[in-house]
């Protein structure tokens, strides 16, 4: 009985220690995001393009200039983005999109959006229509019962 709670005990600490430390990296990695938002904000303009494909791809595979691999934390190099290829004025520019602005942007139809940089962050327009709603995700069981 005895080591039982010795090792419980042990397990508790652990978990502690492990919470303490999320909580104060967390606080950092948000103190870091306040610091950076206004000019992020600065740099948001209207733009209108036509978007020619939307895909989620690896960073270093989505066509990036290398200052974009090199300035992105390392725990972040590895997960899929959503990428917007579109023709913006006579040039087709690769440009990085919010999650709910990817889901939300039409194909092959012309758009104004809200850009800072490389990333979109809203879709404010759509030619002949409205912005479309954002799709709702299907459910696994959704998804098992309707195959094609």
């Amino acid at each position: 009985m005895n080591t039982v709670l010795t090792v419980l005990l042990v397990l508790l600490v652990i978990a502690a220690v492990a919470l303490a430390v999320l909580y104060f990296v967390g606080r950092r990695l948000q103190e870091k995001q306040a610091a950076s938002q206004p000019a992020f904000e600065a740099a948001k303009q209207l733009v209108t393009m036509l978007p020619i494909d939307k895909k989620k791809v690896k960073l270093k595979d989505a066509g990036f200039p290398k200052l974009v691999w090199e300035q992105t934390p390392f725990y972040l190099r590895w997960m899929k983005v959503p990428v917007v290829k579109a023709k913006v004025g006579a040039k087709i520019i690769t440009l990085m999109a919010d999650e709910t602005a990817f889901r939300q942007l039409p194909l092959k139809q012309e758009c104004k959006v809200i850009v800072s940089g490389i990333y979109i962050v809203e879709v404010k327009g759509v030619r002949g229509g409205a912005v479309p709603a954002i799709p709702k995700k299907r459910s696994l069981l959704d998804r098992i019962l309707h195959r094609k």
